[in-house]
């Protein structure tokens, strides 16, 4: 038995782009056969909660305990962010910290991928760059990363992810895949196949570490 984990997905409830609810999310990617999802809201300084640091990230976590509350137990529901930083529009998906740890790097989204990563590394955070040749993406220095999104399900976006799978192999990057899930008509389609349920952050960036998952792609 395989057991599914989605990477990339937003909720309505932090994300200004998604129109989709807690209780939408639950139900769909319960009946799509996933064990574990990765709540991945937008966190960025546009956000127009950034003047108040600590309503920024307690409006992350309230949408997490929402999307708990609607699995009622069924499923994993586990944190990650999709960060955005100053100075340009890339999104990297970061696992591994917690709201203390966010709490007490008030200057973290003004850092610059270079600085976050290695402040990150040092941490045991893992970042991730999403869909890094959508059109209106920078390139990215491969030293700068941990891995690379292959596969973006976003209907919406072309995020060329065949490039993009290119790009992670020629630099010997970790590899994910993530639906990008904003919209009720959105279908799950994307995240990891593992052997074992994936029940913390911690376990995620052990197993992509590892590379033993498969992705799914659609």
């Amino acid at each position: 038995m395989k057991y599914k984990t989605e990477l990339h997905c937003h909720s309505k409830d932090a994300s200004g782009c998604s129109h989709e609810t807690a209780e939408g999310i639950a139900e769909k990617y319960y009946k799509a056969g996933y064990t574990t999802i990765f709540l991945t809201n937008h966190f960025a300084p546009s956000d127009g909660d950034a003047e108040n640091w600590e309503a920024k990230v307690e409006k992350r976590y309230h949408a997490l305990e929402l999307l708990e509350k609607a699995s009622a137990g069924r499923m994993n529901i586990l944190m990650g962010l999709e960060f955005r930083f100053t100075q340009n529009s890339n999104d990297y998906l970061v696992f591994g910290f917690d709201k203390e740890y966010l709490l007490s790097h008030r200057d973290m989204l003004t850092m610059g991928v270079k600085n976050f990563t290695k402040m990150a590394r040092e941490d045991g955070l893992l970042t991730i760059q999403a869909h890094p040749f959508r059109f209106g993406m920078v390139v990215t220095n491969p030293d700068y990363i941990d891995g690379i999104e292959v596969f973006n399900g976003h209907p919406g976006h072309n995020s060329n992810n065949d490039i993009a799978e290119v790009w992670a192999e020629k630099y010997g990057k970790i590899k994910t895949s993530g639906t990008d899930h904003h919209d009720p008509d959105h279908q799950p389609r994307g995240g990891i196949l593992t052997d074992f349920p994936i029940t913390s952050e911690k376990q995620l960036i052990e197993v992509l570490r590892s590379g033993n998952y498969e992705l799914i792609k659609g």
